[in-house]
């Protein structure tokens, strides 16, 4: 078991016998478990030919740390895209690529609803630094219901050159500051954008902010002076989204 993950919760086990079935090496099912959920995963691992056992759910529960479900499944180690990869992303992508850049999110809860709201808002990518950043681990892909199994987690050595790169090829860079002057409606997204979100209570580093061309603020008119991190990047890609749907629908 110690060159193999554990990865829980119906979606996540479900996302990865639909897109990575290769990856997964044995399913555990709690005892009693015969819903029509967990019917389908059974019709999938059966296509896959992968193994099927039932346990005691106590015994799972010292399995994992969260709500597993009664599903726990057994697969080869979790895959983080490298910056060359990034590249054939972008060749590849229809229409102005969206990406989604998270400057130093440590809370693997935030980075697995980033990763969900960015599947749901058709971002291209997530891309994060190597160090001091959240990773792929069986809470983020619990947390992102099965969108880490779809949407490329890309980890880069230095986030400003990366930066850098993508304005080269012809991405505009718009960063998210509270003291900004431009409201994020206000803000074209409609182009091949990358969308830089900062990490929780110190928002963006220096070097990141030195290498936006746009800065953009959410309106805040609470009490509050901020909103979770993934709760505004949820605000930020729909807005892209709707940006974009709007454009199409126009054209």
């Amino acid at each position: 078991m110690s060159d193999l993950e554990r990865v829980y919760g119906l979606h996540a086990v479900e996302a990865l016998l639909r897109h990575h079935p290769k990856r997964v090496k044995q399913v555990w099912l709690a005892e009693g478990r015969g819903d029509p959920r967990v019917r389908v995963l059974l019709e999938l691992a059966e296509q896959a030919r992968v193994r099927v056992g039932q346990c005691e759910r106590r015994e799972m529960d010292t399995w994992v740390e969260g709500v597993h479900q009664g599903v726990v499944a057994e697969v080869s180690p979790s895959q983080v895209w490298g910056e060359a990869m990034l590249e054939e992303l972008l060749d590849r992508a229809e229409g102005p690529p969206l990406l989604l850049v998270l400057d130093g999110v440590t809370d693997p809860h935030n980075l697995g609803a980033c990763l969900r709201t960015a599947d749901a808002a058709g971002a291209l990518a997530v891309i994060v630094p190597k160090d001091k950043a959240a990773t792929l681990n069986a809470t983020v892909r619990k947390v992102a219901c099965g969108a880490a199994e779809v949407v490329p987690l890309v980890a880069v050595t230095n986030l400003a050159r990366s930066l850098e790169k993508l304005q080269q090829r012809g991405l505009w860079v718009v960063g998210t500051a509270g003291e900004a002057e431009q409201v994020i409606y206000a803000q074209d997204l409609t182009g091949p954008t990358v969308l830089v979100m900062g990490a929780e209570g110190k928002g963006m580093r220096r070097l990141t902010r030195e290498h936006c061309d746009f800065l953009v603020r959410l309106p805040m008119t609470g009490s509050v002076s901020s909103l979770n991190v993934s709760v505004a990047t949820g605000v930020c890609l729909f807005e892209a989204l709707r940006q974009r749907q709007a454009a199409t629908s126009l054209s």
